[in-house]
């Protein structure tokens, strides 16, 4: 399963358009601790479809997505519901730790 790319032109309508929780990855190609949370994000986007939409935003090209949504440090992964930002874990974290992001009702 492909994880989506959000561009500062498609994440809003993306983010709303969604009925379930959606955790992004704000991430940059050169970033190693985002290349070490990668897989197990994509483990994620296939094990937890049913309950958890993951897309990806590359700091680099969505330079203004990344300011608009306060990312200052990476990887940062942001759990929106209904568009609006829920919760956030800044840097490398635990696949539990990633989970524990989704609303408790998800």
């Amino acid at each position: 399963m492909a994880i989506p790319f959000l561009t500062e032109e498609n994440a809003a309508a993306f983010l709303k358009g969604q009925e379930k929780p959606v955790l992004v990855d704000f991430f940059a190609p050169w970033c190693g601790p985002c290349k070490m949370l990668a897989p197990m994000l994509e483990q994620l986007a296939e094990t937890e479809k049913d309950r958890v939409v993951v897309a990806k935003v590359n700091v680099e090209e969505a330079k203004n997505l990344a300011r608009a949504y306060h990312v200052y440090s990476i990887p940062t992964v942001i759990c929106f519901v209904a568009g609006k930002d829920l919760a956030r874990h800044v840097g490398f974290g635990s696949k539990q730790q990633i989970l524990d992001l989704l609303p408790k009702q998800v």
